[in-house]
């Protein structure tokens, strides 16, 4: 992101700065499929890329998810704990995704999103400023969208219960102002380990995120999730 012994030590520190302490607490539904474009480099900016998909079961009508999601304000800051949440207006959120850093280069990053209203079962998310907040050296590009696909009835829990197949994808642009220290070191190896860092933090905050919707979703119906999903998780 010489010689040997130093291409090493500046590989080892790097590293450091990614997988030691920008590790994350933060653990949350994982990327069934990911894909990392090759890194591009505008001026002195680094971009990284992802698309990212997956699912998850809910064990309702998608009516009655619907329901649930659109009330996002009861749900949505206590499912994504331990993030920081700060609401932006109706639809919108300010998140604090962890605290990163090494050898003197630290950053937290924070992102705006808005929850879009939905279309025909459609849920979109985009990035929106926060007020009042320039980001350090990065820029992130965010748009998602989810969808309720009702996919059958099941004897469950001695009841006959719909489930609803809820699909997301997402794509991902990072953009990032390295310093210098970083902007040194090759190319190939600032985009393995950012690429790495950025397929591991969209793991863990959407296996958590999933696993905190699902159960706060089935708790406010007072349905236990089925021993095969708490296995899953």
């Amino acid at each position: 992101m010489i010689s040997k012994k130093q291409e090493y030590q500046s590989m080892e520190s790097f590293e450091s700065l990614e997988s030691t302490e920008a590790v994350l607490s933060i653990a949350s539904p994982i990327a069934d499929t990911e894909t990392a474009s090759p890194e591009k480099s505008l001026g002195t900016t680094t971009i990284f890329y992802g698309r990212y998909q997956d699912s998850m079961e809910m064990y309702a009508s998608a009516d009655t998810i619907a329901e649930y999601l659109n009330n996002h304000s009861s749900w949505f800051s206590r499912c994504a704990e331990p993030m920081k949440v700060e609401p932006l207006g109706e639809n919108g959120y300010a998140l604090v995704i962890g605290r990163f850093g090494s050898f003197g280069y630290e950053v937290e990053p924070k992102v705006g999103l808005e929850l879009l209203p939905p279309k025909d079962r459609i849920y979109r998310i985009r990035t929106i400023p926060v007020p009042n907040y320039q980001a350090p050296g990065y820029e992130v590009d965010y748009n998602s969208s989810l969808q309720l696909i009702e996919i059958q009835q099941s004897q469950f829990s001695n009841n006959s219960v719909e489930i609803t197949r809820v699909e997301w994808e997402l794509d991902l642009k990072v953009y990032i102002n390295f310093p210098r220290f970083i902007q040194r070191l090759p190319k190939a190896l600032v985009q393995s380990t950012g690429d790495r860092l950025l397929n591991q933090i969209v793991r863990q905050v959407s296996r958590r995120l999933t696993r905190k919707v699902q159960e706060d979703f089935h708790q406010s119906l007072g349905i236990e999730l089925p021993a095969n999903v708490k296995k899953n998780k």
